[in-house]
This record gives C-alpha cells, structure tokens and sequence, in this order.
C-alpha cells in the first residue's frame, strides 16, 4: 500500500490555532473558556514547568480525574518536550492505580483532591491538583502561571510515544499501549484522505467531548478538536441531561457516544422537545448497537450524519467506518456491521496461525496501518505477540469480510466483554475473586444488558464447606477492582464445565443467555 508522507502534527496544534485565530474558543468547561491564544499560553508555560522538574523526551507525566482543560494542557506540553502522557481511568481503585503509576514510572501525577486516596505515596514523582491546593499541593495552573512562556519545541519523529492509555490485559494486569506521534498523525489524516463530508474537520466546528479522556475515544476526540483548530465542549462525565444541554446550548455540530450513551438519550425526557437540530456528524462505536435504539436515535437527531466506527486503542482509534450512506431509518443490510476500512488500513480474516482466510469466511481479524501501536510499555514478549508475520496486528476480534471489502464481526477471539463502551477482562475478575477463602475455583462472562449492552456475571465453585453469599463476594470485589468491572450477578455452581485439557469452556457458561448459545457483536 502506497503511502502518503505527512508532518507530525501533534506537538504544534495550539500553536497553530494561536497562529490562525488567538481570539477563537478551544476549550468550554462548565463556566472556563478558554481562547487558543489563552490556551496556548498555559500550555508554553506548563512547558517550562515540566522541563525544570527535568522531566523530558520518553519521560511520562499522568493525570487522574474527570474530563479536564488541564489534561488537554499537560498532554500539549508533554507533546512539546517529547514526553509521553498517561491518562489514567479515574474510576480504578488504589491498588490498579499504583500498578499503572509504577508500570509508567511516573515523574509526575497532576489529579483531583478527592482521588488522593486513590494514590499510594511513593508510586509517582510529585502530585499536583488540578482543583485547590491541599496539604501543600498546589493547583495545577496556579502553579503554572508561576513560570515564563517556553516556546521551544522538541523535534520528535514517528516512532516517539506521545500518548500511552493502559488497557486490561488478558493475564490480569493492564498494559500501556504506546500511541506514537506517528500513529495518532496518521489517524487524524485518513479524514483528509477519505474526501468526505462527514470526515472533514474545520475551524467552525463545535465538538462535545463527553467520552472519558481516560480512552482513546475521548483523549482522539480531544486531539482531533485541538488539530482542526475549532471549539471542544468539555463535560467532566457523560451526564446524560448534560449532553442534551451541551448540544442545544453551545450548538454542538459533532460528537462521539457508545451506543449505552445514546440509549440513555432516548430514555430521557429532557430529549424530549430538545433542539437537537445542530448536530451533523454523530459517530458511534465501541460496542454493539442494538438496531432498534440506532433507528430511533436517527429519528431523535434529524439532521446528524450517522458514522458507525470500529477501532481500539491499540490502533490509535478508529480503523473502519460505516459511512452515512449506508444507515437508513428502516435499517440496511450493512448496518449490522463494522463498515470498511480507512485508506491506510489493510484487514485481514486469519486462521490460528495468521494464514488469510478467503472472503465470507470467519476468523481472526489483523490489521496492518500506520496507525497502529509502537508496542506495549516495557512488554516486548506482549508486544511481539500481538502481531504475526508482515506487521499484522491481532485485534482479538472474529469476523469475515464481504465481496465489497466491508468487515462484520462475529465474536470475540479473547473472551473481553464490552459494557458501555468499557472493555473487561474476566482474567482480571477472576483473580480477585480468588483471594477470597470461599472461592475454590470461578468464571466470568458477559450477559446480555438492556443498558450496558452487556454485564459481568460470575460463576463459581463454592470452598467445599462454604457458604460465600453473593453480596459477599461483589463487596469483595469492589474493594479490588473498579466498580465497572463488579460482577453484577453471581451464579454458584458444583463444578465449571472444562474440555479435557483443563480449559474453562465459557461459551457452554453463556450458551443459556446468548440466542444459539453464541455471542455476536457488531
């Protein structure tokens, strides 16, 4: 595949909107505005501030918390320095936090006060707070402000980190994918490839960002918003009545949701009689949609350009995309897909041992783009086996592709579940729910979920001579994990059905709650 060659625009995108319009709105948060000649400011000062704590190139500096201006204003400084930002999901617990602090060997943590509890001391550098000071900590901008603008801009190449998102890992401990400055250039720039309406980006644009940045889908969101030079609407978490009201009042033109997101939109009465009209372009994604809740959010946005996106942090976001031409109110044949692949994205449908599978036939689908990971921090062997032969990187995913090229999913190779949008890994359940004495041996799949589209549900084998209770053992639980991972449901069983090598046989452990005793997505 032929190539274009293009600039690294990651670490100069306030610059240029300072450039091209200082007095323009980048970013909205409740009652903070800020120009991208403001913005711009804070970010040359948080440069300075970084570099005289001696944090440079490779370096990693995190944050913790909501939706946040200042989160956009330390990745941009970090991007200018070379260093490398960790968002960290805020609704982990102690102990996952400080595997992540210590994993990224933080220099620096910039959070909110309430998460302190949430950091073990001596797994980061230094900690500053983004709200108040507090037992000496002070605000992150207040701190900032203290320093001179630097304008110096590290020249970084393709392969550098700029971006680093843990995601759950299939032997319990999450792994920082590294998105390169590279891969996140290349993903902003198969819009401009593509010559879409929908795909363009521009200045005039009013962008919400409601998904957690802590994601690719809203820290891609955010970058996308900053390189187009046009507005971002912040909203710390993704309110329902707060969405509603970011569209009608700030007159939103694009954003993102999970499809959990937009049936809580159609469930709420303040949509109701909403004015709605001023979105064009509403992409969707990262789990399945049922039919019925993307007809009627057709229905609800009138005007809205419907993009259905496939993609995972790995591949630096979105990698296929089902065009508006292809969504009808009625529905279309194609919608109950993925959609077909950007100009620089190569699928591929592999068997076990990567071989290419002919076109209708089901198995594993790889990818080969610029747009994909550097690798997994400090995990060459994890890194080595998410790619097979020809730099084809394994999604995890089954699926086929039709005569036209369009990709449909199937079901999962790995056995995550997706609920709202969150991406689970039962290993990671399964080992908490261990340390418990009255747990003798247990499995954790997805349900099916009117709301979340699936949920975590447990199963296990009692100690013999134990009684644990099922309240017991979510408490449990949630003291381990974070909340979004709590099995919802435990189910007590004799014994977990195993094929003769020992091997949990998880699809006959969701054959009652799945139509055909399989799980499709997409």
């Amino acid at each position: 595949m032929q190539r274009e060659a293009r600039p690294l625009v990651l670490a100069d995108m306030t610059e240029r909107g300072a450039a091209a319009a200082p007095d323009r709105t980048a970013l909205v948060l409740g009652d903070r505005r800020l120009s991208y000649g403001a913005l711009h400011d804070l970010v040359l000062r948080a440069v300075a501030a970084l570099r005289l704590l001696g944090i440079g190139p490779d370096d990693r500096v995190g944050y913790l918390g909501l939706n946040s201006i200042d989160y956009a204003v330390l990745m941009q400084a970090a991007l200018r320095i070379g260093a490398v930002t960790v968002n960290i999901n805020w609704r982990l617990v102690a102990r996952e936090v400080a595997y992540i602090a210590e994993d990224a060997e933080l220099a620096l943590l910039v959070t909110e006060a309430e998460r302190l509890p949430q950091i073990t001391p001596g797994t980061v550098g230094r900690v500053l707070l983004v709200d108040a000071k507090h037992d000496g900590l002070p605000p992150f901008e207040a701190w900032i402000r203290g320093f001179a603008p630097d304008p110096d801009c590290h020249a970084c190449e393709a392969h550098h980190g700029a971006i680093q998102l843990y995601t759950s890992g299939t032997t319990g401990a999450p792994k920082g994918a590294i998105l390169t400055h590279g891969s996140l250039s290349a993903a902003m720039h198969q819009s401009r490839l593509l010559g879409e309406d929908w795909a363009a980006w521009v200045e005039e644009d009013v962008s919400l960002i409601a998904m957690p940045q802590f994601h690719i889908g809203g820290t891609g969101w955010t970058v996308n918003t900053l390189n187009a030079g046009a507005t971002g609407i912040l909203l710390g978490k993704p309110e329902i009545e707060d969405i509603i009201d970011a569209i009608e009042r700030q007159r939103v033109t694009k954003m993102f949701a999970v499809p959990a997101v937009l049936a809580m939109i159609l469930n709420h009465p303040r949509a109701r009689g909403a004015d709605l009209s001023s979105l064009t372009t509403l992409l969707y994604g990262a789990s399945p949609i049922p039919l019925d809740i993307l007809k009627r959010s057709m229905a609800l946005f009138p005007n809205a350009r419907f993009v259905q996106m496939y993609g995972a942090t790995e591949t630096s976001g979105t990698i296929v995309y089902l065009p508006p031409e292809d969504h009808h109110v009625d529905g279309t044949p194609r919608m109950a897909g993925c959609g077909k692949p950007f100009p620089e994205v190569e699928l591929r449908i592999a068997d076990a041992a990567g071989n290419p599978l002919p076109r209708g036939q089901i198995g594993e689908v790889l990818v080969r783009s610029p747009l994909v990971m550097g690798g997994y921090h400090r995990l060459p062997d994890a890194t080595a086996g998410a790619f097979v032969e020809g730099g084809w990187y394994r999604t995890g995913d089954a699926g086929y592709l039709d005569a036209d090229g369009y990709l449909y999913l199937y079901d999962r190779v790995k056995d995550m579940i997706v609920s709202g949008g969150e991406n689970i890994y039962p290993v990671e359940i399964e080992n908490a729910l261990h340390e418990h004495p009255g747990v003798r041996d247990c499995a954790v799949i997805g349900v099916p979920d009117p709301k979340w589209g699936e949920a975590v549900k447990a199963v296990v084998v009692p100690e013999p001579g134990r009684e644990p209770q099922a309240d017991e053992l979510i408490a449990f639980a949630r003291k381990r994990i974070a909340g979004y991972k709590v099995p919802k449901s435990i189910d007590f069983v004799d014994a977990l059905p195993r094929n003769p090598s020992g091997k949990i046989l998880k699809k006959e452990l969701r054959r009652p709650y799945w139509p055909e005793g399989e799980r499709r997505i997409g």
